[in-house]
């Protein structure tokens, strides 16, 4: 098996139960992998355009991981924000959200959203989803390549 690379991943979620356990389910994997988290659109976009709180040294994210439903910001506006810069368009969103509304999912991937996953309620079942999530875009999926 090559040598994988070590992947920043993004999480953009509000509730700090599922903050948890993406960290958790992130740590186990033997994928080398740093986890960021914001609570809000507004701190991801912050976090993306090094602003504020995140004004240096934060890398740009190999994945990001956006729950739809948060205080100020949601998801979407934060996706669709994110999609209209050229220097971001290229990083791949995951949508892991409760939401199960077919609008909510064709609006995300009218947005350009990579995928769409229904987070579990099971403890078991959400930290297998977080696993495949790793597994499909750290080691099956080609991703961009870095910027120098």
């Amino acid at each position: 098996m090559k040598k994988l690379d070590p992947v920043a991943v993004l999480l953009v979620e509000d509730d700090p139960g599922d903050q948890k356990l993406v960290k958790v389910s992130l740590k186990k994997q033997r994928i080398a992998n740093e986890l960021y988290i914001v609570s809000s659109g507004e701190e991801g976009l912050d976090f993306l355009y090094q602003r504020d709180k995140c004004s240096s040294g934060v890398p740009r994210p190999d994945l990001i991981l956006l729950d739809l439903n948060m205080p100020g910001m949601g998801g979407k506006e934060f996706l669709r924000r994110m999609k209209e810069d050229e220097d971001l368009k290229t990083i791949p969103v995951v949508i892991l959200t409760t939401s199960d509304s077919d609008q909510d999912i064709l609006d995300s991937y009218n947005l350009h959203a990579c995928g769409y996953v229904k987070k579990p309620v099971d403890m078991e079942e959400f930290r297998d989803v977080i696993k495949e999530i790793g597994e499909y875009w750290f080691v099956i999926c080609k991703l961009p390549p870095k910027e120098d």
